[in-house]
């Protein structure tokens, strides 16, 4: 198996449990905010699969920074459509957005900004952490 598979598979399996603890408790605080709320066993099992597996994916699909043959163009864009792909599809299979053009629109410009605001980030710490590194080095 190729090893980037095997990293996708390992970080998910690490990670993808974090998911449905982040729903207990964001069920938990809407269940001491909002006034009579009340979910099925159904909508609570699928809200726990769906968010294991984004959680799985969103730890997995770091994996795509990683392959160093690859342009960043490239690796960035098998990032982006991946966890584009897989929280569209938990948001609106959970309807916690509902399947309409004009909301999955207003989502993607929110999706983003968001996903681009943290990448700049990272990749400014990580270009600043590695400058110093190497002025270490050379000194």
């Amino acid at each position: 198996m190729n090893k980037y598979v095997k990293e996708f598979f390992r970080r998910g399996l690490l990670f993808g449990g974090f998911g449905p603890v982040i729903l207990g408790i964001i069920y938990w605080i809407l269940s001491e905010t909002v006034e009579n709320f009340s979910i099925s066993g159904f909508e609570i099992f699928l809200g726990i699969i769906s968010t294991y597996l984004l959680a799985f994916i969103q730890a997995g699909a770091s994996v795509f920074n990683q392959i160093e043959h690859w342009p960043l163009p490239k690796s960035l864009l098998c990032h982006f459509s991946t966890l584009f792909a897989a929280y569209s599809l938990c948001y609106i299979g959970n309807t916690w957005i509902p399947f309409e053009p004009k909301v999955i629109l207003v989502f993607f410009g929110i999706f983003v900004a968001i996903y681009f605001a943290v990448w700049i980030t990272v990749y400014i710490s990580v270009k600043a952490a590695s400058k110093k590194f190497n002025a270490k080095i050379t000194d």
